[in-house]
């Protein structure tokens, strides 16, 4: 693609990654087949193709966008279904986080649009305010009748029947290892998950101690930052990412650390992206530093020695969340680990579609989500699975929103083949729980 910034704007690097980006697409239109919005609206320019252009004549001619601009760029998933697909190797990520920025910049959104983005920026990083507003969603749930706007109906949809106590596991200490130790690892507790499910980082930790990994959870850190990098707040999100990346390099300086341990794969996507977005800052060697040890949680497991499993007779339909298999380009690992621990894993079809969630997507954007959701469970009920696998806790919540089968993390079903405790979502009421245990 021909792009005609102006030498001045080119000394701009955020500018100047977007023109090396814009001229390696070569206009195939390969990024339609796969984007899971222009399959829902057949918009062109609801489509990666077509944001393109929208991004490329808002930044070339540094005007400030329009509301029909802003929308069709807002409907984006961000799911990177594109960047699995583009022959070119077009870096879409960094392109539409860079033009979400200029939007939070240069464009004035209305007054609802603004007080909602600036609410979930206040409270999902934040696992106690986000707890709290958990509870009032709760007591609201019942006037959910009353709302004008379908965002808001998202928001009282969004809380779980129950929500489960603190779990001190999450509090800055150290794990020993259960056996003889072979890595020491910091473990990223993250935040919304620490309030929706504390099971997964439970499990996590079981599990890496099991197989003979130290496990750290590092003084300081917090929230990665996605939340607030996908809404364009850069100041936001580069605050708590350099706390994160301030608190696992005290580790890497003291006892030092053999990777960082992610369990949800939206973070560990941005957390990887740190190089890139530190690359102009002070922090630059040391946020390079930290995307080199990250590591999804299922990367770490295929270093580690788990053991082969006995045939459970139990159907695991494994969903792959985006920023797990477009983000980290990790297709294979979770679906590796079942199989070895005794599960019969199967797939739905389309599984390169999304879900849905993206981060904040179902709440800003309930319609569309809404359909893909209801695509998504489909597919995965077609299966006739006894338990539903994902690696991250939006496609979690979304997927187990919509159906009766128990939904679990794929670290809650090693750790329970490997002498852990059952997942607690196979004992929920009204889940369809599987007729043959597994542990014998």
């Amino acid at each position: 693609m021909q792009t005609t910034f102006t030498d001045d704007q080119l000394k701009d690097p955020g500018i100047q990654r977007a023109n090396d980006i814009l001229r390696a697409c070569v206009h195939c239109g390969f990024c339609t087949a796969t984007c899971p919005t222009y399959q829902v609206l057949g918009d062109e320019l609801d489509s990666p193709r077509g944001r393109i252009y929208q991004i490329k004549d808002m930044l070339e001619n540094e005007r400030v966008p329009d509301a029909k601009t802003v929308m069709h760029i807002d409907r984006c998933l961000s799911c990177l279904a594109c960047m699995t697909t583009c022959p070119s190797g077009v870096h879409y990520m960094h392109l539409v986080d860079h033009a979400r920025e200029y939007i939070e910049n240069t464009y004035k959104r209305p007054f609802t649009d603004r007080a909602l983005r600036w609410i979930l920026a206040q409270i999902l990083p934040y696992p106690m305010r986000f707890r709290w507003a958990l509870i009032g969603a709760k007591i609201g749930r019942p006037f959910r009748f009353l709302m004008p706007d379908a965002r808001l109906k998202a928001m009282l949809d969004m809380a779980p029947r129950s929500i489960p106590p603190v779990s001190r596991n999450d509090d800055p200490q150290s794990f020993a290892p259960v056996v003889t130790k072979k890595m020491r690892v910091a473990l990223m507790t993250g935040c919304a998950q620490k309030a929706l499910n504390t099971d997964i980082n439970d499990a996590t930790i079981r599990l890496l101690t099991r197989l003979g990994c130290e496990v750290v959870v590092a003084e300081g850190a917090g929230c990665c930052g996605a939340l607030t990098h996908h809404m364009g707040k850069a100041k936001e999100s580069h605050a708590t990412a350099a706390k994160n990346i301030a608190a696992w390099c005290a580790e890497m300086d003291g006892a030092g650390l053999d990777g960082i341990v992610i369990n949800t794969s939206g973070c560990g996507t941005t957390v990887k992206d740190y190089g890139h977005m530190f690359r102009n800052d002070p922090l630059a060697e040391d946020a390079s530093r930290v995307s080199g040890l990250a590591m999804d949680v299922s990367e770490v497991l295929m270093k580690l020695d788990l053991p082969e499993g006995d045939a459970k007779h139990t159907v695991v339909a494994y969903h792959a969340a985006c920023s797990l298999q477009h983000g980290q380009q990790i297709k294979t690992f979770p679906k590796e680990l079942l199989k070895k621990a005794g599960f019969t894993v199967v797939e739905p079809a389309d599984s390169h579609l999304c879900c849905g969630s993206a981060g904040t997507y179902n709440l800003m954007q309930p319609e569309i989500s809404g359909q893909l959701k209801a695509r998504k469970v489909r597919t995965l009920e077609a299966k006739n699975p006894d338990i539903i696998a994902a690696g991250n806790i939006g496609c979690m919540m979304q997927i187990g929103s919509a159906t009766d089968v128990p939904i679990v993390h794929t670290v809650e079903l090693l750790d329970w083949a490997t002498g852990g405790p059952q997942p607690r979502a196979l004992t929920e009421p009204g889940k369809k729980v599987p007729e043959i245990p597994i542990l014998r």
